[in-house]
């Protein structure tokens, strides 16, 4: 028992000695407790013997036991016999046997609230279920004596009353004009029946009057990227203050026009984009980034963008691009793909109001185009005007009549960013707008128009005046806005899952079970998913359904930042003139920064050696034959055992969308040496690349095949002593960046090969211009620039001596074959077959030119030395 030191065992404890019934031998003598696991045996317990002859023990602690403090004890125990005589000698002891010790409870502790004073408010006028709850705990150590077995309400006549849980409920309907404030005092009893120590005193504050609104709004709402769907109002529900409402509608608006191009679509270019949603390859960019090979757009303002887009802004007057004649001429045809990304006003706008909506009279040209198919020029022109967007088709200006498709769309005007697609094969026109088909309204234009002068033109952000005669070109109906992601497709149109694959956003509104809608409710979504509408007639399932609206982000690496929130309510009554009206509510989803992407490339160098003719070969030699590429995120996870938080990294999928071969030094010589690619997987897997001297760059989703393939060719005789490459990786348009693995090529020659007379060449030109290898020094650098003009001339010397020495012990090694030629001469001349004739036709000499750069560096002056293996 708890309190006490005796120890009640089960079985008794008795030890017996077959020796009996011999004195002494027979006899027990003592108990010996041994630790055990726990490691207090010895210290807290001990065991007497109470009769020698019958071997009866008692085991007792040496101080009382503590329930709380440790209910279980485990140890051995060990008999011993009075051995052969009075002193002990030769005593013999038992075996080991384990003992149990729990400690019983004793109701010694008495109930404790947690908190001394509890406090609610609920509005008069209505029974509660629960209204607050009251919790008291007992530090016993058994659950009989530890549970708290019910509350009671101590102050009489009280209109509450509480449950064996500690939930107190109102018994009547408050008032509070009888009495504003209730106060009353709870006790707790355990199941020992102990009353709690102090009782706990309740207030509970009648508010006078409800007030209808929303309750549980939260104004900031936390998301961390990649945790799929999650609810934005957990705990959101509608106080009608018991006002009959036949109809409610709720508005929840996601604002998101200031993260990327409307929504958070996926971190790539629009170019990277296309090739992920797999649309046909042949677009022509009309508005690319500038450099010296497209230069059209050198001359446009251009603003930052979040999805690494180029956007470029128009101010509907000197802001033209011209695309050149070389460009417009791969567009001919009337079967084409235009598509872009348009926002009217510019890039400090507001949205543009109901009121001044449509005032602009002036058409704004985005694109105009002449092109020349076959033998005759067809012209068309893409604009906007007030909220209307027209396509002006001439299919030949020749002759045929111009046609133009009108569009009344609101966004248009709009001040928001939205994407086009134009699908164009005449007579069909048809108009994507952020993903949904509309219908055009045809228009056959009888008006007097001069015809578009037969030459292939075209221009972005403005037409030419037809009347203007070259060169003296004016342009008019300036398009003011920005676009970004202009781009033309000739031929078949592009499929409508590739459209809606480009628009897509990877963030927005959702609603997370369709099948937990009440009956009477409808949700509705927006095809950018930014605004979502329930609507109900009641209010329980109307709680459930706004509770059950989610954010999703699809986007492993989502853009952080603030989406503003809008929650917009209106109810509709029976009677009308007394509805309520409820406020416009506001708050904001963050999005966390996400955790960065660690792009690992491995199983490559540092050191390539390959004999020089491999090299020479028609395939040359891979460079990255075992290339790894691993992508991993690193995150922390809480450590409940040591209560730290330790980083985990956990290996995710690559999407590379690019990878650099450069030579480190100088620049490849193309009459020399190259880099290859295995054309057909970078066809097959519809990646680009650029092939330069200075380069090679793969744009794509990189796969570790297409790098494996990376080829590295010399011309015959080209072969140098060492060349460095380095690669790197790239995703998300470079957003995220690997390691870079550098790549030292060396080339073994054999002897006849190295020191042929233009191979010698190249070594003293090598050691005649160390500066210009200054990479093949392996980092090191010389001290004075003005004692490298004593190197050359004795590397030079040592390196003769050197060969000098070779042909000398090859002279010498002749003349030895010789010799024993003529001493077995008479042999020979009696044998039918000469055996022991050596056959020197053969014999080459490798040398490792690495060996012969080998060199060590002192203060004042660099020795070299020469490692030869023969």
């Amino acid at each position: 028992m708890e309190n006490d030191n005796t120890v009640l065992l089960n079985p008794p404890l008795f030890a017996l000695d077959k020796d009996a019934p011999l004195h002494y031998a027979g006899e027990i003598c003592g108990f010996r407790v041994h630790n055990g696991p726990s490691g207090s045996g010895s210290v807290q317990f001990e065991a007497v013997v109470l009769d020698r002859s019958t071997g009866e023990g008692l085991v007792r602690s040496k101080e009382p036991l503590d329930c709380e403090s440790q209910r279980e004890h485990s140890f051995t125990i060990q008999a011993y016999d009075c051995g052969e005589g009075p002193d002990g000698v030769n005593s013999k002891k038992s075996h080991k046997a384990t003992v149990h010790v729990r400690v019983n409870d004793v109701n010694e502790f008495s109930p404790v609230f947690v908190e001394r004073r509890y406090e609610a408010s609920v509005p008069e006028g209505r029974l509660f279920e629960r209204i607050v709850r009251v919790e008291a705990l007992d530090a016993d150590c058994s659950p009989q004596y530890s549970q708290i077995c019910f509350y009671d309400i101590i102050t009489p006549n009280v209109p509450f009353a509480i449950d064996n849980d500690g939930n107190i409920k109102n018994t009547e309907p408050l008032d509070s004009k009888r009495q504003r404030v209730h106060t009353f005092w709870v006790t707790a009893f355990d199941c020992g029946k102990n009353r709690a120590q102090a009782d706990a005193q309740v207030v509970v504050t009648v508010k006078p009057s409800c007030k209808p609104g929303w309750i549980g709004w939260t104004k900031r709402v936390e998301y961390t990227p990649g945790s799929g769907s999650i609810p934005l109002f957990p705990a959101l529900h509608l106080e009608t203050c018991e006002e009959t409402v036949w109809n409610i509608q709720a508005t929840v608006e996601l604002q998101t026009g200031h993260i990327g191009k409307g929504c958070d679509r996926d971190s790539y270019s629009d170019r990277s984009v296309r090739r992920l949603c797999g649309a046909v390859r042949g677009e022509v960019d009309l508005l690319p980034p500038p450099s010296p090979t497209a230069n059209w757009t050198s001359a446009l303002p251009t603003l930052p963008s979040s999805d690494s887009s180029l956007v470029f802004s128009f101010n509907g007057s000197s802001h033209v691009a011209v695309v050149p004649e070389s460009v417009v001429s791969a567009l001919s045809g009337d079967h084409f793909t235009l598509q872009l990304w348009m926002r009217r006003g510019g890039a400090n706008i507001q949205a543009a109001s109901t009121q001044t909506r449509g005032n602009r009279k002036e058409e704004e040209t985005i694109v105009c185009s002449t092109v020349k198919n076959d033998d005759s020029f067809s012209h068309y022109s893409l604009s906007v005007h007030g909220c209307r967007l027209s396509l002006f088709y001439w299919p030949d200006v020749s002759a045929a009549r111009p046609v133009k498709f009108l569009w009344k769309l609101e966004q248009v005007c709009d001040s928001e960013w939205h994407h086009l697609s134009l699908s164009v094969q005449f007579p069909s026109v048809t108009l994507y707008v952020d993903g949904v088909t509309f219908d055009p309204a045809l228009i056959h234009d009888n008006g007097a128009l001069p015809n578009p002068a037969p030459r292939q033109r075209m221009s972005i952000g403005a037409c030419w005046d037809y009347m203007c005669v070259d060169p003296l070109v004016k342009y008019v109906g300036g398009y003011h806005g920005l676009l970004s992601g202009v781009t033309v497709r000739p031929g078949s149109v592009e499929p409508h899952s590739v459209v809606e694959c480009l628009y897509a956003c990877r963030e927005g509104l959702d609603f997370g079970d369709l099948e937990t809608l009440g009956s009477g409710m409808k949700v509705h979504v927006n095809p950018s998913q930014s605004v979502l509408v329930l609507e109900g007639d009641d209010i329980e399932s109307f709680n459930r359904a706004v509770q059950q609206v989610t954010y999703r982000n699809s986007l492993r690496f989502a853009t952080p930042g603030v989406r503003p929130l809008k929650l917009i309510t209106s109810l509709r009554c029976f009677n009308e003139e007394s509805c309520l009206s409820l406020k416009q509510l506001e708050g904001y989803l963050v999005v966390l920064q996400p955790d960065a992407p660690q792009i690992s490339l491995s199983g490559v160098g540092p050191h390539l050696a390959r004999p020089a003719p491999e090299f020479e070969g028609p395939r040359g030699v891979p460079l990255f034959p075992e290339l790894r590429i691993v992508c991993s995120l690193s995150h922390a996870v809480n450590t409940a055992a040591q209560g730290m938080e330790a980083l985990m990294s956990d290996a995710v999928a690559h999407t590379l969308d690019g990878c650099e071969v450069q030579p480190l030094g100088e620049e490849l010589n193309p009459e020399k040496e190259e880099l290859l690619v295995d054309m057909d997987v970078v066809r097959e897997r519809g990646l680009e690349i650029i092939n330069t001297t200075a380069y090679i760059a793969i744009t794509g989703r990189m796969y570790e095949d297409v790098l494996r393939s990376v080829r590295y060719r010399l011309a015959k005789g080209s072969a140098r002593f060492e060349r460095r490459f380095r690669l790197s990786c790239s995703e998300m348009n470079g957003r995220y960046t690997s390691n870079e693995l550098t790549l030292e090529v060396n080339f073994l020659h054999s002897l006849d090969s190295l020191y042929h007379p233009s191979h010698l060449l190249a070594s003293q030109q090598q050691f005649l211009h160390p500066s210009h290898h200054a990479g093949e020094l392996s980092g090191h650098t010389l001290p004075n620039p003005h004692r490298n003009s004593v190197i050359p001339g004795a590397a030079t010397v040592i390196i003769m001596v050197c060969v000098g020495f070779l042909v000398v012990m090859v002279i010498l090694g002749v003349f030895r074959i010789r010799s024993i030629h003529r001493r077995g001469e008479g042999s020979r001349s009696e044998a039918k077959e000469g055996g022991n004739q050596w056959d020197d036709s053969a014999l080459t000499i490798i040398v490792n030119p690495m060996e012969i750069k080998r060199y060590v560096r002192h203060q004042n002056s660099i020795e070299w030395r020469l490692f030869s293996q023969f």
